[in-house]
């Protein structure tokens, strides 16, 4: 539910010259959100978890060891953690621009950027969005990922997979690739768990199918399942509140975040391209490669410390081991291999007699051709996806000074903070998007009653919106579709525009709740009337959000200020978006006094393990790229490889009770 206006009738009583008199005084009703601490939120799970997996404990650890491995990675460098790793978020600052709707980087390729960049639409007066621009850009700053390249093969027992690099028309200096960007900010990994969809388009579904992020919107995902260990069955699956899954098995398959393109063999009958399939590739290379076998692990791990090499790089596991002691046997324990044709087409067949297998009938991967795989390795991105989830379970940030307050505390906020938590309640209009205990109203427990929704637009006309996303005006809606795009089968990612498509096609249409306060009528579904989901995104969590700058999904805004700004003068795209703007983006008319105020209450969110890295914010070390050595005009190149030469940045591995603060985004700058 966006929000809630209603207008309650209370009956005041006084006496004038001996005569009672009633006055109605209107005052409005709680939000439907109500804000509150997180530890009163039960942490979403798919109610048959049971069915895949055995130890929880176990699982967390396999989650947690993916998450933060590079060698995940086509290159060995990338991991899931590369973009992931303060607070969250990403906070490098050079070569992290992507060129937005266009195919050119404004600033240049390579660039480093400044404060001074910020933010991206300059104002002559802030609290006025028709006063002069200053500075405008359509880029975007997201994270830098992978060179491109094309796959040709997995080389046994190394993490850098044997690929060869392809011209880039847009990431390059001098004929000399670098790595790409991402065409969107990254949000935060902390508390991402709560959210009913992931990624900024809600493109990671709700439920989750064991291969890729769309759920049931791909007909062909399937897994293999052992119903005896020599004999294998196809099967479909689906979890449901695990949009963390769906999510987690994005990033590894993608050609600019994390995979060298067409690393993984077709499946049978699936319409989208080969570097959205299954990781079955990633399964058998890892399982040749000592967990985390280029970074260090503190002993202190608060997951990972029994297993950890000390002073010494891995874990003292390996992926086979961590999979069969987290997952049910009938995914992974079967003495018969998968043969996948280049055409897709799957054969169960028996190994070979010079083939070894473990005492589960397991083949080392190293015996493996090119086509054949392990239920193992076949299974892998089931694996890793749920794996991944239960360990982002544990990355929630409930102990807060703003938790404490909402627990009874109320000294845990200062003066300016409470008055602050009033205007966000009130006049500032914040808690109508970024509602409940998890500030926004994609949660699950949000969204999982009421996908669609009716709302009044900000031109005053009636639309049906996707709950939970919202166009506010930070870019015209055309440079970014948001949730207004489609999926890899051309259907509408919106849940209003594919409920549509599926009423047009004779499904029952379903009931829109009445909102009395705006005169909207309860009703069906109408498959024609008119969609407000182009250029909205979903609303992110605004817990920790004093540490996980730039902001928006264009990575914008610098600082909080500068937020705060854009919401006072009603966006900065109002006007050319107002047929899909939220009707709450308006003038706010906030006194400088009123946004220092909602600045100091947003700070109280911060969690403070999470500024300092302790348990469950604990970590392995991870070497990140951080651009390449030179400017937007050179680069050295990398050997022969047609590539540049990466700086790495080391994130130093830190136990559970945490380490230095990690410095936010463009504050050493």
């Amino acid at each position: 539910m966006k929000k809630s206006v209603t207008i309650f009738a209370l009956v005041a009583t006084t006496v004038l010259a001996g005569h009672a008199v009633s006055a109605q005084i209107a005052t409005p009703a709680a939000p439907s959100q109500p804000l509150a601490s997180l530890k009163t939120v039960p942490i979403p799970e798919p109610s048959n978890l049971a069915e895949f997996v055995q130890n929880r404990t176990a699982a967390i650890a396999l989650g947690k060891t993916l998450f933060w491995d590079m060698q995940v990675g086509s290159d060995g460098l990338q991991s899931c953690a590369s973009c992931h790793f303060h607070a969250g978020v990403d906070n490098r600052s050079k070569n992290q621009l992507h060129p937005g709707p266009d195919t050119v980087v404004e600033a240049g390729i390579n660039y480093q950027l400044k404060s001074g960049d910020y933010p991206f639409h300059k104002l002559a007066d802030p609290n006025n969005r028709s006063s002069a621009v200053l500075a405008d850009t359509n880029d975007v700053a997201g994270s830098q990922g992978v060179v491109r390249s094309k796959f040709n093969a997995i080389v046994p027992g190394s993490a850098v997979d044997n690929a060869t690099v392809q011209a880039d028309p847009v990431f390059n200096i001098g004929g000399i690739n670098v790595r790409q960007a991402t065409d969107r900010n990254t949000p935060s990994s902390i508390n991402a768990v709560f959210n009913y969809r992931n990624f900024w388009d809600g493109r990671a579904q709700n439920e989750f199918n064991g291969v890729n992020p769309f759920g049931s919107r791909d007909p062909n995902a399937t897994v293999i399942k052992a119903t005896t260990p020599s004999k294998l069955q196809e099967v479909k699956i689906s979890l449901k509140n695990s949009s963390a899954a769906s999510q987690a098995v994005g990033p590894p398959l993608s050609a600019v975040e994390e995979s060298a393109t067409g690393r993984i063999f077709p499946d049978v009958g699936q319409k989208f391209s080969s570097r959205k399939k299954v990781p079955r590739e990633t399964g058998k290379k890892l399982r040749a490669l000592t967990p985390l076998g280029k970074q260090l692990v503190a002993s202190t791990d608060s997951v990972l410390g029994s297993l950890s090499n000390a002073s010494q790089p891995g874990l003292k596991t390996s992926y086979t081991s961590m999979i069969k002691d987290a997952f049910k046997p009938v995914w992974w324990k079967s003495s018969r291999l998968i043969n996948v044709a280049p055409d897709g087409t799957k054969t169960f067949v028996n190994k070979s007699a010079s083939q070894k297998a473990d005492k589960d009938g397991i083949v080392d991967s190293a015996q493996l051709t090119n086509t054949q795989f392990t239920l193992i390795d076949y299974n892998f991105s089931l694996f890793m996806g749920l794996a991944i989830q239960m360990y982002e379970s544990t990355l929630v940030s409930d102990n807060s000074p703003f938790d404490h307050y909402m627990e009874g505390n109320t000294a845990a906020l200062t003066s300016r903070q409470k008055q602050g938590k009033e205007l966000f309640e009130g006049r500032a209009k914040c808690i109508n998007c970024h509602g409940g205990a998890e500030f926004t109203n994609a949660s699950v427990k949000n969204v999982q009653n009421e996908k669609i929704e009716r709302m009044r637009m900000g031109n005053n006309g009636v639309a049906v919106y996707d709950n939970g996303f919202y166009n506010i005006g930070v870019r015209p809606t055309l440079d970014d579709l948001g949730v207004g795009g489609k999926d890899p089968f051309g259907n509408p990612l919106s849940f209003t525009k594919f409920t549509q498509q599926q009423v047009a096609q004779g499904k029952t249409a379903p009931i829109l709740r009445a909102i009395p306060e705006e005169n909207i009528p309860e009703g069906a579904l109408n498959p024609t009337e008119r969609a407000a989901v182009d250029g909205a995104f979903k609303t992110p969590g605004l817990r920790n959000v004093e540490l996980t700058a730039p902001y928006f999904h264009n990575g914008g805004k610098l600082t909080l200020n500068q937020v705060v700004d854009f919401y006072n003068h009603g966006g900065d795209f109002h006007e050319q978006n107002i047929d899909n703007l939220d009707a709450d983006i308006q003038n706010l008319n906030l006194s400088a006094e009123d946004k220092t105020d909602l600045v100091e209450f947003l700070k109280s969110l911060t969690d403070e393990r999470v500024r300092k890295q302790s348990a469950p914010f604990d970590h392995p070390q991870l070497l990140i790229p951080n651009g390449h050595p030179g400017d937007t005009n050179s680069v050295i190149q990398d050997g022969t490889t047609g590539k540049a030469t990466d700086s790495l940045l080391e994130i130093p591995a830190v136990g559970r009770n945490g380490g230095a603060f990690l410095p936010n985004f463009l504050a050493a700058n």
